[in-house]
């Protein structure tokens, strides 16, 4: 954690809590990017159309092309520990449409005249540690100038067409798993504010770190109907755009859902990010939650994680031998946390323990 400099003071926001809100991004999509398009493209599988977490186009055969790109501004002060972050979240894109990364390219903008040269050279070996480790290169990529710093990817995957998951195929009766623990927005915004513990920013490293791959072996199976990761929207952002891609309603059991382990005491003390509030704002109208639903919950649950886990939705009768597949790969903080059931697309918060 011990740094020359605070990366995180020369940007305005950081990680995924600076994707724009769910309900810009819509009226940005629903309007001149449709309208630029003269014609369908019968190969393109995957679009903009469900927000979904990637592109997909369809090659000769069954083979599809999956392609994504994710950036951002720093989340933590360690130039290294910033640019694996950066990374992982990135490539999450490609596992959870089910597919296997290829390559990666590099996006970088630094201000060169704030930041040293051997941290921008932390930044990139942080990106390369995590490619190596998924097994693919940083095969080029593009820098700029740039008044904030910003680092991420561009990432290519293949994977065959059975073994697209889309968020937007979930089935009636199934159960949702979450794989990761949600809470990282708000070790982010104790992070800025210099109240997040070693080992608080031990566990925000771990699980921002971790990669995602166990998507690419859960499509091979075909009782997984459905993926997305938990990014800037928040469990109850992505949880929503399953609901509204699959027009079903997903029913989301309080008790279930995991948090890592400071996220509660972290919330209650009000370290929360103005992305949380944005994110509630956005989608509000569409979550039915009890009356007495306390604030600092509320955060946690539209808390802009960075690197977040997966959403996965699987017939019922298959979720405990999911479950445990994803645990034995390391998620051990993975949960069944809801089911999806016939209804208008919306989330409905219960508490069943």
């Amino acid at each position: 954690m011990d740094a020359p400099f605070r990366l995180t003071s020369l940007a305005h926001g950081g990680g995924c809590g600076c994707k724009l809100a769910p309900s810009v991004l819509q009226q940005l999509l629903g309007g001149a990017l449709g309208a630029a398009i003269p014609r369908p493209f019968e190969r393109l599988l995957v679009g903009t159309e469900t927000g979904d977490d990637a592109a997909v186009w369809r090659l000769e055969g069954d083979t599809c092309v999956i392609a994504t790109t994710d950036f951002f501004m720093p989340i933590v002060d360690d130039p290294r520990d910033f640019g694996r972050i950066a990374a992982t979240n990135a490539i999450s894109d490609i596992y959870a449409m089910g597919g296997t990364p290829l390559m990666a390219l590099a996006i970088l903008g630094v201000p060169m005249d704030k930041i040293p040269l051997g941290a921008v050279r932390e930044i990139l070996a942080g990106g390369a540690e995590i490619c190596q480790e998924a097994g693919i290169p940083v095969a080029g990529g593009h820098s700029i100038d740039s008044p904030e710093p910003i680092y991420g990817l561009a990432v290519i995957g293949t994977c065959k067409a059975q073994q697209l998951r889309r968020n937007s195929t979930a089935r009636a009766g199934d159960a949702l798993i979450l794989t990761k623990p949600i809470g990282v927005g708000v070790y982010s915004a104790a992070l800025k504010k210099g109240a997040l513990s070693e080992a608080g920013y031990a566990e925000m490293i771990a699980t921002t770190t971790q990669l995602n791959r166990i998507g690419a072996a859960l499509a091979l199976e075909p009782d997984v109907h459905a993926m997305t990761d938990v990014t800037g929207f928040g469990l109850l952002g992505h949880a929503l755009e399953v609901a509204r891609g699959s027009a079903l309603a997903i029913e989301l059991d309080l008790a279930k859902i995991p948090y890592l382990p400071q996220a509660e005491a972290l919330a209650r003390d009000g370290y929360v990010t103005g992305a949380s509030t944005r994110n509630w704002a956005s989608y509000s109208e569409s979550v039915v939650a009890p009356a007495d639903l306390p604030l600092w919950r509320r955060h946690l649950l539209t808390d802009p994680q960075t690197s977040g886990g997966l959403l996965v939705a699987c017939a019922t009768k298959s979720a405990n031998r999911f479950l445990n597949e994803i645990c034995s790969a390391g998620h051990l903080d993975a949960a069944i946390v809801g089911v999806l059931e016939l209804g208008s697309a919306q989330i409905v918060l219960t508490e069943r323990c």
